[in-house]
């Protein structure tokens, strides 16, 4: 495909693509602008929000910490929070919240209507206890559990915003320290960083509207780090499922173990599509796993053959207004999956 050609069909601003084959990222290839209007182009080094891509990078910290038996998925996670608690109602009569229950998106809360949109200046950073008891315009009402746990499935940023919330509480220090502790650091994923909390830099790109316009404050912010706080490049999200690919195999860098490595990539509470912050499908025969990101400003997607250490990571600084099976990132995928 000529991806120029298609990119000016979908006014896409810019574009990376990491490929991986047999657990190795091969390939990166790069086109477009980190903004329009200028001669700034697209390079390795080049950072795009990766939006709910985020959630993925959540489950692998979790993953992590169950390895380490400092988490357990299936206990009620009201028995680990301090600061904030999971309010007891008729829906949590006969099954508790869980880590594993909000991983998968199966924990019975659904976000309210109009809520986790992005960073309002004038509002800036909220404490997560008051975003999730209401207190905030991000989320104007209390976050309670709407349907027994496990009954069904709900996309939900909250929930990923109680595991955030879960982990500060038991590891005593905030989200993006312990991400670059226990993650960053040890894979070396040297240009990712969560929520902007450093100083723009000349690599971050500015995010674009469908029509290619530049988005008001051209760098949206999500002030829910776990849910989709996550800025960083296509080769370093390339290199966390790597890593999550050689865990399988028992060679994990981070120290997680086959067994929590194989739990991310299993159907949870008989859903076959949804495993822990990551979409399950097939392709032919083989387990696919995928994570979509879409937000203000940008789009992106990673997919992967995990038994094979096959995938690739699409990231782009442009809001193509369809979903991104029907966009660009959905021509690029179709490419891939048919080699």
């Amino acid at each position: 495909m000529n991806i120029q050609e298609r990119m000016l069909h979908y006014h896409v601003a810019g574009l990376s693509i990491a490929y991986i084959h047999h657990y190795q990222m091969t390939d990166i290839q790069n086109y477009g602008l980190l903004e329009a209007e200028t001669d700034k182009q697209v390079n390795n080094h080049t950072i795009f929000s990766a939006c709910s891509m985020s959630k993925f990078l959540t489950a692998m910290l979790v993953a992590k910490l169950s390895s380490q038996f400092v988490l357990d998925l299936d206990e009620d996670v009201n028995k680990r929070l301090s600061a904030w608690q999971v309010r007891e109602n008729e829906s949590t009569k006969d099954k508790s919240v869980t880590l594993r229950s909000l991983l998968s998106h199966q924990s019975g809360i659904i976000d309210p209507d109009g809520s986790f949109t992005e960073l309002n200046r004038l509002i800036g950073y909220r404490p997560m206890t008051e975003i999730l008891e209401g207190k905030t315009l991000y989320c104007p009402t209390p976050i309670e559990v709407s349907n027994e746990p496990g009954s069904a499935f709900h996309y939900s940023d909250a929930g990923y915003c109680i595991i955030q919330q879960l982990l500060e509480d038991v590891l005593e220090k905030p989200f993006h320290s312990m991400i670059k502790e226990h993650i960053f650091d040890p894979l070396k994923m040297d240009q990712s960083i969560i929520n902007m909390k450093i100083a723009y830099t000349d690599d971050c790109s500015t995010g674009h509207n469908k029509d290619g316009t530049i988005v008001k404050g051209k760098y949206p912010i999500y002030p829910y780090p776990a849910a989709a706080g996550l800025w960083t490049t296509s080769s370093d999200f390339a290199a966390l499922v790597i890593e999550l690919m050689n865990s399988l195999q028992g060679k994990s860098t981070l120290g997680l173990s086959p067994i929590q490595a194989n739990e991310v990539i299993s159907m949870q509470g008989g859903k076959d599509w949804t495993g822990l912050g990551v979409f399950l499908d097939h392709s032919g025969n083989e387990l696919e796993i995928s994570s979509l990101g879409w937000g203000a400003g940008f789009q992106c997607m990673m997919a992967a053959l995990p038994h094979s250490g096959n995938g690739l990571v699409i990231m782009t600084n442009t809001e193509l207004g369809v979903h991104q099976m029907k966009g660009l990132i959905g021509e690029i995928y179709q490419s891939w999956i048919g080699k």
